[in-house]
């Protein structure tokens, strides 16, 4: 049963169209990867499909409910959620706090319920054991009351993905989350994958460069140049494909 669907979008800004015609679907508990040389769309798709920017033209669906009008905090509220290329933190709170932030129904965000103390005390508490417990999985514990500034980026690429988790997402989108990761942290950053899907049955949605990993872990590949899909199938197949090769692969099939 497909979880997102995507049906011929476009976009095109200035003139620029980089989504055009998209249409792809994605299996719920999947593992997904989306490749393509740099300008290919793989970045602008992600922005339509979590609402950062709006379609010009298709349909996106997720769960059978349409959600390309919704704003993207309106998407996460569903359960779709993404991380970015540039993991981001805010430097001057601690990691906790970071993933404390994106627990929702703070009493911050009602006027009467600010000015109750008990009900403020009841939720930061329930907020940080929550924090505690994704911490916990990704193994970053220990640096719960330190300053996110301090974190390697491999480290924040795991905050980033510890805060996605904090709203128990049926969906992640997760943009090259290896980019500049130590090869250590990459397996952990697996590990953790693996985990998340087994036990959670999150779908995942992945953009990446790194080829051996993403024929890895994939079920299947998405193959984008110059804002279309030229290529999509098993991950053995990709290699197979002459528009692939020349789009995309050429100098390393050929060993050039």
């Amino acid at each position: 049963m497909a979880i997102l669907e995507v049906r011929d979008i476009s976009v095109s800004f200035g003139g620029i169209k980089p989504v055009r015609g998209v249409t792809f679907s994605v299996e719920a508990g999947s593992f997904t990867s989306i490749i393509g040389p740099n300008g290919a769309g793989k970045t602008s798709l992600f922005n339509l499909i979590s609402g950062v920017n709006k379609i010009d033209a298709g349909e996106i669906s997720f769960k059978g409910q349409t959600i390309h009008k919704l704003h993207a905090h309106e998407i996460a509220s569903r359960g779709l959620v993404r991380t970015f290329q540039g993991a981001k933190v805010i430097k001057r709170l601690t990691v906790a706090e970071n993933l404390m932030m994106a627990v929702q129904g703070n009493p911050g965000d009602s006027l009467w319920r600010f000015f109750t103390p008990r009900s403020r005390s009841k939720f930061e508490k329930h907020a940080r054991e929550l924090a505690m417990e994704r911490l916990d999985r990704v193994g970053m514990t220990k640096y719960a009351d330190d300053f996110a500034g301090i974190l390697s980026g491999g480290q924040r690429k795991l905050l980033d993905l510890s805060r996605a988790l904090m709203t128990n997402p049926s969906m992640i989108l997760l943009d090259e989350p290896f980019a500049g990761v130590n090869p250590t942290l990459v397996e952990k950053l697996l590990e953790v994958l693996a985990s998340m899907r087994k036990q959670h049955e999150i779908t995942f949605l992945l953009i990446e460069h790194d080829l051996e990993t993403v024929m890895n872990i994939s079920e299947r590949v998405i193959v984008m140049a110059e804002g279309k899909i030229i290529a999509d199938g098993l991950p053995n197949s990709i290699y197979e494909n002459e528009q692939v090769v020349d789009a995309y692969l050429g100098s390393r099939k050929r060993g050039a």
